[in-house]
């Protein structure tokens, strides 16, 4: 039972209750109504809210009080993330506070801990294979130390986010031990077979995620009698969403995690949550009703908490995660806007910005409810060419022949490629590629600084801070991936790791070079140049209120195939950003921005004015502007 709590406090919890009841309550029932558990589950999740809200701590219920006051605090364009593995990064936990002063000095405003929790020895999947939602991974340190880094970020202004996997848990994970031991309370919180028919039925319409090193989905254990649905490795046992009982077991996890400091909830593998035959199992009608009865919960006991829900899916697909139709507005306040990721390296690679117009134009709303992107240009996973055949067809390009030449290209075994990226799960029955790298590298400076070509590094920076300059421009969260911003190359060290040596997103994943942190504030070097590149970036958004996420962002057709533009249009007035995606000068009609309703002709990113010269605005290879 929940404990003893004030008037006060029973009055706020009740009156959080009643504002999110019609998020909650119609989508359990929907769910699980007709579960013979069903009054039982509903009595216990009531008390497992209140009990959460009666243990947070004071000084984060007056955060949830400053958020409901402030709804729009992570649409500002103060928001910067920074995303890093603790242990690369700090060694520890304890480490990390003697990186907060770097953390400051970049301008960042939100920090993605990747993988901290608990994981299962060996082999865990990067950390995404849990064995305990409620310890930090002992090599990280412990949960108190969790706890008092982050409040000393939140008192530097610091949002944490941190990886919560909804799909499956650690074979090694309690719930799962009392399932191989043939607990059948335990063995229904996860998806067991007695013989392999009905799995193979499954078979014939999923689809496999790791088919070099983890090929189908289900794995038969003799020695309990059972096989078990594993989407992503041998080693992640898929949880039962249909069984209330595990609904009720997140939840209390979520709100265990919340009460430690945790300001965003990365939900991890969300599209797998609900399984229908006939079907690929991935975002399915009840992975979005449950994602916002999850929502609902917080804000009812932990409403300062948002949601980044993690789906690297095609747009029509992704954008549900952030509300549509009966979800508007409830569901995530967050998710990777991948397809923008995606587009600025195709636009790159192809010096032509028409396909990026395409599909951002075409296939994304202008404004989003109570929710924004999380922005990127690299992140600690592979780029999978997210570009469908229809897209590619609108362009009168062939679908798999611009996917083809795209791996080619970022592999470094086109001609004309700059980037020396590592190849990721080969499918050879569909010849789809995916690409490994850091930024840095598929940017082109590891080529021209083994070159000594100097001009070609000279690009490569440039091309580098285009894409951050595109990220902080376009609305939401841009998110810095550890080490991006001192130009940090590929660290071929991961194929003397065993266990990293059969995945090459480790290429990508190097301990950070605090070495070369030193020399940030240099002017020789990229690391310098590219520090005090972004730093400057993140300067100028957090004071341009055009770029809030909340304002509506609309593609536009620059009228020239290697430059991208959108407008953003807010109180104050419009914003015309234009990028250069090719390594040769533009010329911009100044016709064409007066027209997107231009009039002052400043650079907010450069906070300088723009002069045309002859009627055309020149710009620069790989220019970035924030047109007012």
């Amino acid at each position: 039972m929940a404990k003893a709590a004030s008037t006060a406090d029973n009055e706020i919890f009740d009156l959080r209750l009643e504002r999110s009841t019609g998020d909650l309550w119609p989508m359990l029932e929907a769910l699980y109504g007709q579960h013979p558990g069903y009054g039982a589950f509903r009595d216990a999740l009531l008390n497992a809210l209140r009990v959460g809200w009666n243990a947070r701590p004071a000084d984060l219920r007056r955060l949830d009080l400053k958020r409901d006051l402030e709804p729009d605090w992570f649409q500002r364009p103060d928001m910067a993330g920074y995303v890093f593995y603790i242990d690369r990064f700090a060694g520890t936990l304890k480490g990390v506070l003697d990186k907060l002063d770097y953390l400051e000095d970049l301008g960042i405003t939100y920090v993605h801990f990747m993988p901290c929790l608990k994981p299962r020895p060996g082999d865990s999947d990067g950390g995404y294979s849990v064995m305990d939602y409620r310890a930090i991974n002992p090599a990280y340190g412990t949960m108190a130390d969790f706890e008092e880094v982050s409040a000393a970020l939140r008192a530097r202004g610091i949002s944490v986010c941190v990886d919560l996997v909804l799909n499956h848990t650690a074979k090694e994970h309690a719930w799962a031990q009392a399932a191989a031991r043939g607990d059948a309370k335990y063995q229904d919180y996860y998806l067991m077979f007695d013989d392999p028919s009905l799995p193979r039925q499954y078979e014939r319409s999923l689809v496999e995620v790791f088919p070099d090193n983890a090929p189908g989905n289900f794995t038969e254990y003799p020695h309990f009698g059972k096989w078990v649905w594993t989407t992503f490795n041998e080693h992640q046992w898929d949880l039962n969403w249909a069984n209330p009982q595990v609904f009720l077991e997140i939840t209390e996890v979520m709100l265990f995690l919340a009460n430690r400091g945790v300001d965003v909830l990365r939900l991890d593998a969300v599209a797998f949550m609900w399984k229908r035959l006939g079907t690929r199992c991935q975002s399915e009608p009840e992975v979005h009703m449950l994602l916002q009865a999850l929502r609902a919960c917080c804000r009812i006991a932990c409403p300062a908490v948002i949601h980044l829900e993690e789906a690297i899916v095609a747009p029509a697909e992704m954008l549900p995660y952030l509300g549509r139709g009966k979800h508007d507005g409830r569901e995530g306040n967050l998710a990777y806007h991948n397809s923008l990721m995606v587009q600025f390296w195709g636009a790159l690679a192809t010096r032509d910005a028409r396909m990026m117009s395409h599909v951002l134009g075409e296939h994304f709303p202008e404004r989003l409810t109570n929710a924004t992107y999380a922005t990127y240009i690299r992140c600690h996973d592979d780029i999978g060419w997210a570009i469908t055949d229809e897209d590619a067809a609108a362009l009168h390009i062939s679908g798999p022949a611009h996917r083809a030449y795209l791996s080619n290209f970022y592999e470094g075994s086109f001609p004309d490629a700059f980037a020396p990226g590592a190849l990721f799960q080969v499918n050879r029955a569909t010849g789809d590629k995916r690409i490994s790298g850091s930024l840095a590298s598929l940017a082109g400076l590891e080529k021209a600084e083994a070159e000594g070509d100097f001009p070609a590094a000279e690009l490569a920076v440039q091309r580098i801070l285009l894409g951050h300059a595109l990220i902080a421009g376009f609305g939401g969260i841009p998110l810095i991936y550890m080490g991006d911003e001192l130009a940090t190359l590929n660290d071929y060290s991961y194929r003397d790791v065993p266990e990293h040596a059969h995945d090459s997103r480790w290429i990508h994943r190097p301990k950070m070079d605090w070495r070369r942190a030193q020399y940030r504030h240099s002017d020789e070097g990229a690391a310098g140049q590219v520090f005090r590149g972004i730093k400057d970036i993140l300067a100028r958004r957090k004071v341009t209120e055009a770029l809030h996420g909340g304002h509506p962002v609309r593609i536009v057709d620059s009228g020239l195939a290697g430059v991208f533009a959108f407008v953003r249009q807010s109180p104050t007035g419009a914003l015309l950003g234009l990028f250069n995606m090719t390594e040769h000068w533009q010329n911009l009609p100044e016709a064409m921005a007066r027209v997107q309703g231009i009039t002052q002709m400043d650079d907010a990113l450069s906070d300088a004015p723009v002069i045309a010269h002859h009627g055309q605005i020149a710009l620069p290879p790989y220019a970035r502007v924030w047109l007012t």
